[in-house]
């Protein structure tokens, strides 16, 4: 756990430049507006440790996937976001020497995250080599306003007369930390400067995505402007402006650079050149005061929408905020191509990916805080990508429309590289059935089963259908080689939440086509001719979903995870030494694999979803079996957990989770939010608090709270968009008030 994150209701603040943690504070610092965004990187030139990462929606590459061996289908290649041209680079010379940190003496740092205004602002102190001190105020932002512009301010002092060189320029030498075969994924276009401006058009390799961006850049000396630039290539691939002046002690430089970012989903690469024009040119006389007031007012918008308030407690309100920051700053919505992955655009672990975490995790937060619209592209999204997951099915063997849908992919094609993930995950298509139920139940949207949801269950269920197996021995349906939520666990029999998913699926497509047949029938005849339905299919689904094994202990009166669980000897996770954790980077994959230890939530994730089948004791006598063997070295796990401990009326647990999953990256409990952070995870810290603390379910129609608030809260209070209309929600020790 590192712990060099500042408490502050609204920021994120770093003091003291701590270089062995740099990566991670690029990762806690990224900033996005849904179609770009970036990591927390220096704007100057900096030769120490860094992961650079600037990223554009929707542009990806499908990298070579590295195996030693092959199987028949397996996924070609590893789709992955690209590291894109970085615009906000500059390069600060003064009496010839270059402003870098990494070799120069720091005497003064502090980052600052203002969550508020969607702002990264940095002020540093530095001695130069050449004996001279230098003093930097920065600050930068992904305009939320108008999501195809950015914009940063840096400005300095030296404490003598010098000589300086400014040099603003759009890096196009980019690469992925994570190529394989170090492979370049960029062809430059067109790379061209001319008086304050820059413009770099970029293609990737394979798929052809165009990026396009623009850069101006203003100088101003004592409020000055200066508009001596000399435009030049000091790479073909990073076109550059530069400017040579003289200075006095304590004479102040401004340097203002805006940018305009486009890419070839939303403009033909042919018109790619004059739209970075004109739309510069629209924001040309906007000063950054301006630009930075119009952020304000975007993000005070968005505020009012997803702000959660907790009164009593700093550090639990300021990674709320964190965590939710991040999500507005990942996904808007606008845009039913775009999806979100695990890191956002905070790194390149995962692909920058759709994962099953979307439906999962990320839905409920995007319903609950913003238009239905905005979650009903997420479900568009996999209805839009269905031909290619009956194309997936197909590859395994399956037949007659069954669809599997990716465990990873840009473009509905699976593009995962490990064999026990890619085909033995099969859960994730129930939790893409599950998010259809969820928003229809949530936004009382049900044309959305008879326009796009009931097609998608019945490609699930047909899957789901010739994925088992009929057991003589057992005289039930059984569900083989499968791999659970718990990656700790491959190719395992039975698995519990798996074959809890898949009759689920079943039965709530068998109850769908009756909905959709009886109140759509037009739709349903649509859907017949489409996916060549027969009623006759649903008789299997009924017989598997009443006849379906679940393995279970008599001894514990507990299901268990899968079938031989019991087989392992059952260490509690408390008897680890803090040496061996996280057991990831210290155990072998041998020994993880006999060991009895969970990596996330696995039955219990099917406790979350169906907590309304079993007792109040059933959930805590399994919550009380599992939870000691699990090691939450997923970013997943511990909002579960949080959630159900509240619904157990555990407190203690409850909080103690909600901690673990809010402050995760800022305090690193995994040790790898040097890779980027955990986004997907942050959407569960959102449901801790809504679904948990708060209780919230609907029910029969109705939104519902049954509150447990923490000890050191005073208060909390959040809003909730249900089905249109907004609802300010207020909890304290004295109860629970709703307003309109």
């Amino acid at each position: 756990m590192k712990n060099y994150i500042k408490h502050h209701p609204w920021e994120i603040i770093e003091e003291g430049f701590n270089t062995e943690f740099n990566r991670v504070s690029e990762s806690l610092f990224s900033i996005g507006n849904g179609k770009f965004g970036q990591r927390g990187n220096f704007e100057e030139t900096f030769t120490g440790d860094s992961l650079v990462g600037n990223y554009v929606a929707g542009v990806y590459y499908p990298d070579k996937t590295r195996v030693g061996w092959w199987k028949n289908g397996y996924p070609e290649y590893f789709a992955k976001v690209l590291n894109a041209p970085n615009w906000t680079k500059l390069s600060i010379k003064i009496n010839g020497e270059i402003l870098d940190l990494s070799h120069a003496k720091v005497t003064e740092f502090k980052r600052i995250l203002d969550m508020k205004n969607g702002l990264l602002k940095r002020n540093f102190s530095a001695k130069l080599k050449n004996g001279i001190s230098v003093t930097v105020q920065a600050s930068r932002f992904c305009s939320l306003d108008q999501d195809n512009m950015g914009a940063l301010s840096y400005s300095f002092t030296v404490d003598q007369s010098a000589e300086i060189e400014v040099s603003s320029y759009i890096d196009g030498n980019i690469k992925n930390e994570d190529a394989n075969y170090d492979e370049f994924f960029w062809e430059n276009i067109k790379s061209e400067s001319n008086d304050n401006q820059c413009t770099l058009i970029a293609r990737t390799k394979k798929t052809h995505f165009y990026v396009g961006l623009k850069t101006e850049t203003n100088l101003f000396v004592d409020n000055d402007k200066i508009n001596r630039f000399q435009s030049h290539d000091s790479a073909i691939n990073s076109p550059t402006v530069s400017s040579f002046f003289s200075i006095e002690p304590d004479q102040s430089i401004v340097i203002e650079k805006k940018v305009i970012i486009r890419s070839s989903l939303d403009v033909d690469k042919d018109q790619l050149d004059d739209v970075l024009v004109d739309e510069m040119s629209n924001i040309q006389n906007l000063s950054y005061t301006d630009l930075i007031n119009n952020q304000q007012k975007a993000w005070a918008k968005k505020w009012s929408e997803s702000d959660i308030v907790i009164e009593g407690d700093i550090a639990a309100q300021q990674a709320i905020r964190f965590n939710i920051f991040q999500l507005n700053c990942t996904y808007s919505g606008n845009d039913e191509r775009l999806n979100i992955g695990p890191k956002g655009f905070t790194g390149e672990k995962y692909g920058g990916s759709t994962y099953w975490d979307t439906e999962a995790y990320c839905l409920p937060f995007y319903q609950s805080t913003a238009d239905k619209s905005i979650a009903k592209n997420l479900l568009i999204y996999r209805y839009n990508h269905l031909p290619k997951a009956i194309e997936n099915a197909e590859k395994l063997g399956f037949s007659d429309g069954a669809a599997l849908y990716p465990m990873v992919t840009m473009n509905g094609e699976e593009c995962h590289n490990e064999w026990e993930i890619t085909f033995e995950e099969i859960h994730r298509n129930g939790a893409i059935a599950y998010a259809i139920y969820d928003y229809i139940n949530y936004t009382a949207d049900k044309k959305y089963l008879a326009e796009y949801g009931l097609e998608v269950l019945i490609g699930i269920a047909r899957f789901w259908k010739q994925r088992v197996n009929w057991s003589e021995e057992k005289q039930a349906y059984v569900m083989l080689g499968v791999t659970g939520p718990n990656e700790f666990e491959n190719n395992v029999n039975n698995n519990w939440y798996t074959n809890k998913m898949a009759t689920w699926c079943m039965t709530y497509c068998d109850e769908s086509i009756d909905w959709v047949k009886k109140h759509f029938p037009s739709d349903f005849e649509r859907i017949c001719e489409a996916s060549s339905f027969d009623d006759s299919e649903r008789k299997d689904w009924r017989a598997i979903s009443t006849q379906m094994y679940y393995p279970f202990s008599e001894k514990h009166n507990i299901y268990l995870q899968q079938d031989g669980f019991l087989d392992k000897e059952l260490i509690p996770v408390s008897q680890l030494s803090d040496d061996e954790r996280p057991i990831v980077e210290h155990w072998s994959w041998d020994k993880i694999l006999r060991s009895c230890y969970i990596k996330q939530a696995d039955i219990l994730q099917g406790f979350y979803y169906f907590e309304h089948e079993f007792t109040h004791e059933e959930l805590k006598r399994h919550y009380d079996f599992y939870e000691p063997l699990t090691v939450h070295e997923s970013s997943l796990s511990p909002c579960i957990h949080s959630i159900l401990a509240a619904k157990l009326g555990d407190e203690k647990r409850a909080y103690d989770f909600y901690l673990r999953t809010a402050r995760l990256d800022l305090n690193d409990y995994n040790n790898d939010t040097r890779d980027g952070l955990h986004i997907t995870s942050m959407a569960g810290t959102w449901m801790t608090i809504i679904k948990g603390f708060a209780g919230m379910e609907v029910k029969n129609d109705q939104l519902t709270f049954n509150p447990l608030l923490p000890k050191n809260w005073k208060s909390l209070s959040f809003k909730i968009n249900f089905r249109d209309e907004v609802k300010h929600v207020f909890i304290d020790r004295l109860g629970l008030k709703i307003n309109e």
